[in-house]
């Protein structure tokens, strides 16, 4: 069996919120293996699904540029916040945004890419930068989306300056109807995908190992119910369909508007598009998602320096 840390155990207990001794247990349970671990506390509804412990990974920003019938949205990473404040940097994040267009997307593309300002790749630009400012900085995600007929609307919530901000999300409509009004239901679209972060655009298109975790967890717990197996069959069936109405896109209540499914919304604005609307994509960016970055204890420090 691994050594399980006391580390471990609070790294399990500030992802779900379970008590210290329900985390020991979890990690016990399953050999430290800490997702498992994560799953038999929500499977012994001790915690919620995927709780995070709230620390941002990075600093920095998230730009969002459009040109035409394309849209791309980037993470550039600072140390701080201050720098993220920095003029030089929030000039730097929108430029590496406006090059983004003109590739596909990917950071690899991104990176290599001209910066018209300096003449050296974005990549080289970014380390200018580093020395000049004096903290470490890189790109670290970017997209792009785009029709061949519609818009790729864009929203960047609570934005800090003009297509900056910590959240940045793009949404792609095919239509062939009035581009204004499609551009404003893709912009509440993009509004509501930034508020609720779905999964996928349709249930089927959930990844199809996050749905097979659910399901299991499902399992476990309807099995707690002492129920024959014929009726946990049905309760998880059940409880899988909830889950893909909350996680799809268009099977989500719409944040504007709760009495319709963001599908019925954009059926609505068809309308006002004059055409029928498809939902060709999605993507969402939040500044350090999926990253922690290291928090330390001042005090604890203090004290230990204090001992020698």
């Amino acid at each position: 069996m691994s050594e399980i840390t006391a580390a471990m155990v609070k790294e399990l207990r500030e992802k779900t919120g379970a008590g210290m001794m329900d985390c020991k247990k979890a990690l016990a349970e399953t050999n430290g293996d800490m997702e498992a671990a994560i799953d038999w506390l929500r499977a012994k509804g001790i915690a919620k699904a995927d709780k995070k412990s709230g620390r941002t990974a990075a600093e920095g920003l998230i730009a969002v540029a459009s040109a035409g019938t394309k849209a791309v949205v980037v993470e550039v990473n600072s140390e701080t916040d201050f720098v993220a404040r920095n003029d030089a940097f929030q000039d730097l994040v929108r430029g590496i945004a406006k090059v983004a267009v003109s590739t596909d997307g990917t950071v690899d593309a991104v990176a290599a890419a001209t910066y018209p300002a300096s003449g050296k790749s974005v990549s080289d630009t970014i380390k200018d930068a580093v020395a000049t400012i004096g903290e470490n900085m890189n790109l670290r995600r970017s997209a792009a989306l785009s029709v061949e007929d519609g818009v790729v609307a864009t929203y960047i919530h609570n934005a800090v300056s003009d297509g900056l901000g910590k959240l940045g999300v793009l949404v792609a409509l095919k239509s062939t109807g009035d581009k204004e009004a499609l551009n404003a239901i893709g912009r509440q679209v993009a509004m509501h995908i930034a508020a609720t972060a779905p999964l996928a655009i349709r249930p089927e298109e959930v990844d199809a190992a996050v749905a097979e975790r659910e399901r299991n967890v499902f399992i476990e717990q309807s099995r707690a119910s002492g129920k024959p197996d014929n009726i946990i069959e049905k309760m998880v069936e059940g409880r899988m369909r909830k889950f893909f109405e909350e996680v799809a896109l268009l099977s989500q209540a719409f944040v504007i508007n709760p009495d319709l499914t963001v599908a019925a919304a954009i059926k609505e604005a068809e309308k006002a598009v004059g055409a029928p609307i498809e939902v060709a994509g999605m993507a969402r960016l939040l500044l350090g998602e999926g990253v922690e970055k290291e928090e330390t204890d001042f005090a604890a420090e203090v004290a230990a320096a204090v001992k020698g």
